[in-house]
């Protein structure tokens, strides 16, 4: 069967550890979507975060796709219309704040332009979130927050012994009613419970009119692992979790060793 569409995460598959994207990757997925497959960006990220990549990839024509936010958000490249969206409700927000305070976590929230916090110490992983995405970073207090703000993602974050503690106290009422992902060590997202890159992939893939066997996926850690099961083939990166290794269709070489084009390589010859 051949693949149509082929989703790829960014950190540690897309770019290599020095946060660079290759030549050889670059030339593998610009040839990809001339011989008309189609490469949709699938990451953590907001829209801001992954713009400049999708430019460096052309990837912001018209009929060009990304997933945003972990999937809380499939977007159009040229008009940034979102065509899927899955959000958070000011009654998930109070509540998963209230959560957060009581285990012991740092938190963020964000909406498609800024990230927000109500910790008056900051935590250097919340500016490191604004450094890399590049969205404005704000202070506001919890009664600050209003009902008509659209929050598309919430974030617990901290060192990572901290975190690993605070994700084995989560009650299961609270893992059953959102989609929580470890999309880095200090990094907790809680998202709607619709919201996942697998989804986001079906629901891309359902809209274009493509088989789910004609869909390949390629990621590298735990938010992956939905699109990789749903995946006609998912890929593993050499330096993925093993968690994800074991529900790959197979793997690929590291992103140091130009794993993605290697198997975009593959699907072109």
């Amino acid at each position: 069967m051949t693949i149509k569409l082929i989703a790829i995460d960014i950190d540690g598959t897309l770019i290599n550890s020095h946060h660079e994207l290759t030549t050889r990757t670059k030339e593998a997925i610009i040839k990809a979507k001339e011989q008309g497959v189609k490469i949709v960006i699938a990451t953590g990220r907001p829209y801001p975060g992954v713009a400049n990549i999708l430019k460096e990839l052309d990837l912001e024509d018209k009929g060009d796709y990304v997933i945003t936010y972990n999937g809380s958000l499939v977007q159009e490249c040229d008009t940034k219309k979102a065509i899927v969206s899955h959000g958070l409700s000011y009654d998930n927000f109070i509540e998963i704040e209230a959560l957060s305070r009581q285990l012991g976590s740092h938190l963020h929230s964000i909406d498609r332009e800024n990230i927000y916090t109500a910790n008056q110490h900051i935590s250097p992983y919340t500016i490191h979130e604004a450094s890399l995405t590049g969205m404005p970073l704000y202070y506001r207090a919890v009664d600050q927050m209003t009902r008509n703000m659209e929050i598309v993602k919430m974030m617990m974050i901290d060192e990572p012994t901290i975190l690993d503690e605070v994700i084995s106290k989560l009650p299961s009422w609270f893992t059953d009613k959102y989609t929580t992902t470890k999309s880095a060590p200090f990094y907790l997202e809680v998202l709607n419970k619709q919201a996942n890159k697998g989804i986001a992939v079906k629901e891309l893939a359902d809209y274009l009119g493509i088989k789910q066997e004609e869909t390949m996926a390629i990621g590298d850690n735990e938010n992956d692992l939905e699109m990789i099961e749903y995946a006609g083939v998912g890929v593993a990166m050499a330096n993925a979790v093993s968690k994800l290794k074991s529900a790959a269709n197979c793997e690929t070489l590291s992103n140091d060793e130009d794993g993605v084009a290697v198997m975009i390589e593959k699907q072109l010859n």
